[in-house]
């Protein structure tokens, strides 16, 4: 269409022929004395103006290249009448640029809104017009252009963490115990994503309920424990409690949220009465140490006698076999621990012998010594 309507406003040049305000002038086929004075030879123009005669026309000097663009531009076409060269946005070559570019947008807006790479950890939740329409696989997907689709990213295998109070925050949790005592208490819980619809459509700011959540869990739970729950033995079993019922009121507000586990990451008294605290601490912790040796006493004792009586228990069965030598060997093995521990002599039948020294020490000469001879 618009190479037709460049030929057909050329026509009219390849229709027509350039006269000179005096007649003379003509292209190469004319009559070169045409308009000329009598008696002219047709050597060269009447008048500076005029045009060469013949074909002097077509010898002379050729239009500059700017000349050239803007007698085309003027004519709505190119050299030769087909319609092609340069056009300015008012012609029809304007309009058919503008036409390419409105194509290359309206194609680029289409692959960018149209194909959706989704990450291994990912699943994209596809929407029409604001309706759930189903969920992408990881991978490079299609769906219509928006705004009549689009895709949310959801990481459904990643784990999330976060941590009350804030780290950044130098106020103090203070929570209530179940005996009148307050508690400043740090935790953390982790969770991920079970459910991707839940999770777009049914809370407005999933990481917000979390917090809230894990707030009310953790007052409910520590206001029924005591303070020694809270600061010893009594944490692990907290921590259940408080994972399970926050996943009792996500679950019941149909979040599509998993809790993964709570911690308890600081647990000690207000920092007015810390001090007092530190001694009840210090106080508990010696008590369980000297509970903790009692028993290890005890049960040291305990059996020792229980392997007391099991070797009475042996001798008693050994006695009914045989009384006589087993009356004879215990009274053998008493001497041998009483003996050694004694001083003794041995004398015989038939008048005192050499004394021995069994026990190690020495023994005194039972005969006096005689006087020396003169002493009085």
């Amino acid at each position: 269409m618009t190479t037709a309507r460049a030929w057909w406003r050329q026509l009219p040049l390849f229709m027509s022929k350039p006269k000179s305000p005096w007649g003379g002038g003509g292209d190469d086929g004319g009559d070169a004395n045409e308009g000329a004075a009598p008696g002219d030879d047709g050597a060269g123009p009447r008048n500076p103006w005029a045009q060469p005669p013949g074909g002097a026309r077509g010898r002379g000097p050729r239009p500059i290249a700017l000349d050239d663009l803007l007698r085309r531009a003027r004519s709505g076409g190119g050299g030769g009448g087909n319609g092609g060269g340069f056009r300015f946005p008012g012609s029809g070559g304007g309009r058919a640029i503008w036409s390419i570019g409105t194509g290359l947008v309206l194609l680029a807006w289409i692959v960018l809104t149209s194909f959706h790479t989704i990450g291994t950890q990912e699943i994209g939740v596809v929407t029409y017009f604001g309706r759930y329409s189903g969920t992408l696989a990881p991978g490079i997907r299609m769906t219509l252009p928006a705004p009549i689709a689009s895709v949310q990213r959801v990481n459904v295998t990643g784990i999330q963490t976060f941590a009350f109070p804030d780290p950044s925050d130098s106020k103090p949790n203070l929570v209530l115990t179940g005996d009148g005592n307050l508690v400043d208490l740090g935790y953390s819980v982790q969770w991920n994503i079970s459910d991707p619809q839940k999770y777009a459509f049914e809370l407005d700011n999933p990481d917000d309920a979390v917090k809230a959540t894990a707030e009310t869990a953790i007052r409910a739970i520590v206001a029924n424990s005591t303070l020694d729950d809270v600061l010893g033995a009594g944490k692990l079993s907290i921590q259940t409690q408080v994972a399970e019922a926050m996943q009792k009121i996500l679950t019941d507000y149909q979040s599509g949220i998993h809790i993964v586990s709570v911690a308890l990451n600081n647990a000690a008294a207000p920092s007015q009465v810390s001090d007092a605290f530190k001694n009840v601490t210090a106080a508990q912790n010696e008590r369980q140490s000297n509970l903790t040796q009692a028993r290890g006493y005890a049960l040291q004792v305990v059996n020792k006698a229980q392997g007391a009586a099991a070797a009475f228990n042996g001798y008693y069965a050994q006695y009914k076999l045989a009384p006589e030598a087993t009356r004879r060997r215990m009274y053998y093995e008493t001497m041998e621990v009483i003996l050694p521990k004694t001083d003794k002599t041995i004398v015989e039948p038939r008048g005192l012998a050499p004394l021995l020294p069994l026990g190690g020490k020495k023994l005194v000469d039972p005969a006096p010594k005689a006087p020396a001879a003169g002493g009085q």
